[in-house]
């Protein structure tokens, strides 16, 4: 099978062309050597993909027929990428700010549903004694009344 339509089979790219686009752009290797798209994949073969700033490896396991599901992946392919790889996406994705500066501009739908979530649950909190909640201060306690 042709290493696009490969990775377009087991679902590491989301279109073949998409697949094809990334092989042009020398972001996939068989081995240590760059491929073309009309490189035939072989069970056994380890194939390293550059994708999201990060080095995946993958050995193929076996070869699919056509395009599988998600479930059948594992199946295919095993995932031999380096644990450092995803300690590196990780750290990226943590150190990414996706949140505007406090007082610029509209609320986001996430903001909304914080302030949502903040006031429901301000408002449902149980306090059966409001005397207790608020202390037993002012002209109005029973130690001032004597």
């Amino acid at each position: 099978m042709r290493i696009d339509k490969f990775l377009w089979s087991i679902r590491f790219y989301k279109t073949r062309s998409v697949a094809a686009e990334e092989i042009k752009k020398n972001r996939v290797f068989i081995g240590e050597s760059t491929v073309k798209s009309s490189k035939e994949v072989k069970e056994g073969d380890v194939i390293k993909i550059r994708k999201n700033q990060i080095d995946y490896k993958i050995k193929v396991i076996q070869i699919p027929k056509s395009r599988i599901g998600a479930k059948l992946v594992p199946l295919h392919i095993k995932d031999v990428t380096d644990k450092e790889q995803y300690e590196l996406l990780k750290m990226r994705k943590m150190s990414q700010d996706y949140y505007r500066i406090k007082g610029e501009g509209r609320p986001t739908k996430k903001d909304r549903r914080d302030m949502d979530e903040y006031v429901e649950n301000d408002i449902t909190s149980d306090f059966t004694n409001w005397d207790d909640f608020f202390g037993e201060t002012g002209d109005d306690s029973e130690e001032n009344k004597d």
